[in-house]
């Protein structure tokens, strides 16, 4: 296609002013700058909320936000929710485990549908593989989906699969600044700096040195509500990540800490599993981390993006396709700017880096399911479903500014702004 879609999409509303989304769109672009969604990638289950099943190789301007922008997005493992301008909560995709906040008798969503039962004031969500999270301005903590191991922190009573959003009740009275959700596990740290983790434990992933029981037989590992994470207590945390088997956190001093799957070396630290957070030393001062399904990635302070883990689809963005056990600093003469924003999905990685996407790793076309012949991914957003080894920018065109970016199993989220009359 000569253009992109969004920019196409605009134009067209320009000219005939029938779409709802750009109607409003081109009313507020000339005063402030108008702020959108745009995703792309699979999009099995409305999980693009796009309104259709199709699979997105470029991306696509989600139609459904007019008069209340969003400003957030979270994708999950096939469910993808949005935050709006005023504080509402909307999700689209896969429910088969209440992720989106509605009775599995709803199964899936093409387009974005209120999440009710939240106050008004959201100030940040999270997707995990099968279950979603809201944070609101006062640091309460609501959760919803999946629990069959504890990760919606609701306690040992509470059933395995939660429809409704649920506030978590032993965290009143606690100040949540911050959640992040795993494939199975759900960590958090509060206003205070202290870093909390429950749902499976398998491979460390909690940080809370599980061991096994009397004759090597395995405790379960769970945890079924939040829990102090005891090896970073006096540590005042500032950033955390959860990815499939592997957690990550930030401290205020800039130094990275990483627990969970080591076992295959993916993770570059031996034949052991992290059971507690263990200090990356080859790190500068670091701000933020994401963890993917096997990989981990680091935005320093000077805006460098450093990578480590399994690269066996390009993931790290270091132009080859190896392991790497150690960080690793992205070089790439089209990061022109500093990394402002990284984020991981299984086999993929995003970055906001001069107010561009750029994304590398798996695009597809390799290692992922198909149905009738169609490749189910394009996560990359570069019109193909092809991996690549290099980080790529995205496009969008011009007077687009990245704001955020997120990357679920196998599709990606942006927010943007039109900066242009």
């Amino acid at each position: 296609m000569a253009r992109p879609l969004w920019r196409s999409a605009l134009l067209r509303a320009r000219e005939a002013k029938t779409h709802p989304f750009f109607g409003s769109f081109r009313r507020c672009a000339s005063d402030t700058p108008r702020k959108f969604a745009a995703l792309w990638g699979n999009g099995d289950f409305g999980r693009l909320g796009l309104g259709r099943l199709e699979s997105q190789w470029k991306p696509a301007v989600c139609p459904f936000f007019d008069v209340d922008p969003p400003v957030s997005i979270a994708c999950g493992g096939a469910h993808t929710l949005f935050l709006s301008e005023s504080g509402r909560v909307y999700a689209s995709g896969l429910n088969n485990f209440g992720q989106l906040g509605k009775s599995s008798a709803t199964t899936y969503a093409l387009e974005p549908i209120e999440v009710s039962g939240l106050p008004e004031n959201i100030r940040q969500i999270s997707a995990g593989y099968n279950h979603s999270s809201a944070l609101t301005a006062d640091g309460e903590l609501f959760m919803w989906g999946d629990n069959s191991s504890g990760q919606l922190g609701l306690g040992k009573s509470a059933k395995s699969v939660v429809s409704s959003p649920t506030r978590v009740d032993c965290l009143v009275g606690i100040n949540i600044k911050m959640v992040a959700l795993g494939s199975e596990h759900s960590i958090a740290i509060t206003d205070v700096g202290d870093a909390l983790s429950w749902g499976a434990g398998g491979s460390g992933r909690l940080g809370h040195s599980h061991t096994s029981s009397i004759f090597s037989f395995s405790k379960n590992s769970s945890e079924y509500t939040p829990r102090l994470i005891k090896n970073l207590e006096g540590i005042k945390i500032k950033a955390i990540a959860a990815g499939m088997l592997h957690s990550a956190c930030v401290d205020e001093r800039g130094s990275v800490f990483i627990f969970g799957e080591t076992a295959t070396n993916k993770l570059g630290f031996g034949g052991k599993n992290a059971q507690t957070p263990t200090i990356v030393q080859e790190l500068p001062i670091s701000e933020e981390v994401a963890c993917g399904g096997y990989h981990t990635c680091v935005v320093t302070s000077w805006g460098e993006l450093y990578t480590w883990g399994s690269n066996e689809n390009g993931c790290l963005g270091l132009g080859c396709t190896n392991m790497i056990r150690n960080p690793e600093i992205v070089k790439s003469s089209v990061l022109k700017s500093s990394v402002s924003k990284v984020a991981c999905g299984w086999k993929h990685t995003a970055a906001i880096s001069g107010g561009n996407i750029f994304t590398w790793g798996w695009g597809g076309a390799n290692g992922t399911f198909f149905e009738e012949g169609h490749s189910s991914g394009g996560q990359l957003g570069h019109g193909d479903d092809f991996d690549s080894n290099v980080p790529k920018m995205v496009d969008f065109g011009k007077q687009v500014k990245a704001l955020h970016v997120s990357c679920g199993f196998n599709h990606t989220g942006a927010i943007l702004e039109y900066t242009g009359n």
